[in-house]
């Protein structure tokens, strides 16, 4: 380490730098444990933070970070003298899962990729589809340069001789800081192009990518075999979120046992998160290095002084976390999926005490049944038959009978549809149900309160092609 900044996350004093400080129990609340968030230790924090990984570096305010400043912090990236054999195993020491939402182990991946017959090609997915999710295009926007040297050691890993960057171009901060970080770096090792990605849910999904790429549109599909053996063109394809992708970047550099310096044991690593919803600053993207409990993130970076009504854990096709049982609970991937509520993509998004959930869960699943492929029945016919009866459900005095239609709805489309939107959209709706159940009795004798701020949507459209 000689001549190099200690790797992010340490300080001189040692591999765990302290904190940035700043000014109904049901499934989730029975496996993942309850903590008291005020005295739980766990390491967290935003852009420029101390103690941070992937965000450590310039603050927030300073924008996109330059090259000379990115390698004055980490060192450059010798990939020369090492076998993609060797990053592979790098890689699987360090227990790497994918930040995307699957959490599958990325060496098995590499590896798969690696091994299959054809020219390799690494697909970085940054198009984020979830509406309110921000930490990929927060690495965009402010850590390009972390972006593109993951990408460099995925593409050295599996033999690949081509990077594709799939984003929205719409997004403009993000693709400004991307080009201008690509003009500063001459003669990369391997060809690097921007596609951008339609703006749509399903757009994301690694399927879509690959049909988006091979010109027969971003719409998810049954394949014979996985895309990471016959992906693109029938080529080997590594599709992989920005952060896992940027992970890459620090884990080539510090070695697999940094890298399980932070995290669980069962799914180590640092993690990003979004928060949304009521809370201080929408759409702010902080780092969690230890399994803290949710509250106490909330508390610090959300500016709550206390649990909310409900957190919307995982996205848009997420689940619904009672407020009490979701503060006590640690955040954690491992413990959390384990719990029937996945981090996902790591959005966060918390409902406040004066909204109704109901009406912001109908609100959302009118949005999904938009979002359709449009490819099969649960997705024609069952979101929208679904998302209206959720909005007779959330109206002012619903009864028993329109409850019993949408348990049968959920039932109808949970796990049958051609890809994971129908049963990402049942999972948020009966989560909903188990959630808000006492809001749901007051309905049927007073009425809706207002539907929840903070839930950004964009306007539903077409086919998906």
């Amino acid at each position: 380490m000689t001549g190099r900044a200690a790797p992010p996350g340490r300080s001189s004093a040692g591999p765990r730098a302290a904190p940035p400080e700043a000014g109904g129990p049901g499934r989730v609340g029975r496996a993942a444990g309850r903590l008291d968030p005020a005295s739980a230790p766990g390491r967290f924090g935003v852009a420029g933070a101390p103690g941070t990984r992937l965000l450590a570096g310039p603050p927030l305010a300073a924008g996109p970070e330059r090259l000379a400043s990115h390698l004055a912090r980490l060192g450059p990236l010798e990939l020369g003298s090492r076998t993609p054999e060797s990053l592979r195993a790098e890689v699987a020491a360090s227990g790497l899962t994918g930040r995307g939402g699957g959490q599958f182990p990325v060496a098995r991946k590499l590896e798969t990729v690696a091994r299959s017959p054809g020219r390799a090609l690494v697909v970085v997915n940054s198009s984020e589809g979830e509406p309110a999710s921000r930490k990929d295009r927060t690495l965009l926007e402010l850590r390009p340069h972390l972006l593109i040297d993951g990408a460099l050691v995925a593409a050295r890993a599996t033999g690949a001789g081509e990077v594709v960057v799939y984003l929205h171009r719409h997004r403009r901060a993000a693709t400004a800081a991307l080009e201008a970080a690509l003009a500063e770096r001459e003669g990369l090792p391997v060809a690097v192009r921007v596609v951008d990605a339609p703006n749509r849910c399903v757009a994301g999904e690694s399927t879509a990518v690959v049909g988006y790429l091979e010109g027969s549109g971003a719409l998810p599909a049954r394949r014979p075999r996985p895309v990471a053996s016959a992906g693109v063109g029938g080529r080997p394809t590594l599709v992989s979120n920005a952060e896992t992708v940027a992970h890459l970047a620090l884990l080539a550099r510090f070695g697999p046992a940094w890298f399980r310096g932070a995290g669980s044991v069962d799914q180590p690593g640092s993690t990003l998160v979004t928060l949304a919803g009521q809370v201080a600053l929408p759409g702010l993207v902080a780092e969690v290095l230890d399994p803290l409990p949710l509250g106490r993130l909330l508390a610090t970076v959300g500016g709550l002084d206390g649990p909310p009504q409900a957190v919307l854990v995982g996205g848009y096709e997420g689940t619904w976390v009672a407020g009490e049982v979701a503060w006590a609970t640690p955040l954690d991937r491992g413990l959390l999926a384990a719990a029937g509520a996945p981090l996902g993509c790591g959005l966060l998004a918390v409902l406040g005490a004066g909204a109704c959930g109901l009406a912001t869960t109908a609100r959302l699943l009118r949005w999904l049944a938009g979002e359709s492929a449009g490819q099969c029945g649960p997705c024609v016919h069952g979101l929208p038959a679904l998302a209206r009866a959720f909005a007779d459900l959330a109206g002012p005095w619903s009864t028993r009978r329109d409850e019993r239609r949408v348990r049968r709805l959920i039932a109808e489309v949970h796990g049958r549809g051609a890809c994971g939107h129908p049963t990402g959209a049942a999972i948020l709706a009966e989560s909903a149900l188990e959630a808000f159940a006492g809001e749901l009795r007051r309905h049927r004798r007073l009425g809706c309160p207002p539907v929840a701020e903070g839930f950004p949507l964009p306007v539903a459209r077409g086919s998906g092609r």
